[in-house]
């Protein structure tokens, strides 16, 4: 399968190594269901209103992500970092749009529990003993899967309902993927000056976003 990694970095390395828990946070039978045509489109828009959610406590965690990075004697990043932080503008409106359009009232929208864990794991990042090599690998496999995810949703053969096609090409995009490519190789560098328990907590996180991503599609199918 193709999760659009870099070849030959730590991360691509994680990857071999946890690729079955890779496949079930990328290949949920939820997105599968997108991809299908056969998806409940109320499971949909469950996913629509707590994804909503999740993206406003994901606002301030990838502000804490660029934090760290303007910390760093090499502060390169920034111009990346910073344009995700400015995409998410865009995408809390699209969230607002889409629920408009398919009869979803955010403002009644609870966080289910699954949900309320992952926020609660954004939330430890805003940590100042959380390195930057931890976070911002943290901040590219939650990017990469919803790209790889969604990107599975638009390739050919694909069945997906015109109606979600928008949807899948948002995080599906051939753009996106490029930009998570470059989360990627600022994670390879930062893990590849990094001492041991830094990288041993890098790859716990990235497991642990691995676990909350398939609970999060599990919830959305079943109010988990």
């Amino acid at each position: 399968m193709d999760g659009g990694e870099v070849q030959g970095g730590t991360t691509a390395a994680w990857m071999e190594r946890h690729r079955q828990m890779y496949e079930r946070a990328t290949r949920h039978p939820f997105t599968v269901s997108i991809r299908d045509g056969t998806v409940d489109l109320s499971a949909f828009k469950r996913w629509l209103g707590q994804d909503y959610i999740f993206v406003r406590g994901f606002v301030p965690f990838v502000a804490s992500v660029l934090v760290k990075c303007c910390q760093q004697a090499d502060n390169s990043d920034m111009e990346i970092i910073l344009g995700g932080v400015a995409s998410l503008s865009d995408e809390l409106s699209w969230f607002k749009n889409e629920a408009a359009k398919w009869g979803v009232d955010l403002s009644s929208v609870s966080p289910l529990n699954s949900n309320l864990e992952y926020c609660r794991f954004l939330r430890s990042f805003t940590e100042p003993g959380i390195s930057y090599a931890v976070a911002i690998t943290t901040f590219w496999i939650i990017e990469t899967v919803y790209q790889d995810s969604f990107g599975f949703c638009i390739k050919e053969g694909n069945k997906t309902p015109p109606e979600l096609l928008g949807t899948c090409q948002r995080w599906g995009s051939p753009e996106f993927k490029q930009y998570c490519k470059s989360l990627q190789r600022i994670a390879d560098r930062c893990l590849a000056n990094a001492p041991a328990d830094v990288v041993k907590s890098a790859e716990e996180a990235f497991i642990q976003v691995l676990e909350l991503e398939i609970g999060f599609w599990e919830m959305s199918s079943s109010q988990s």
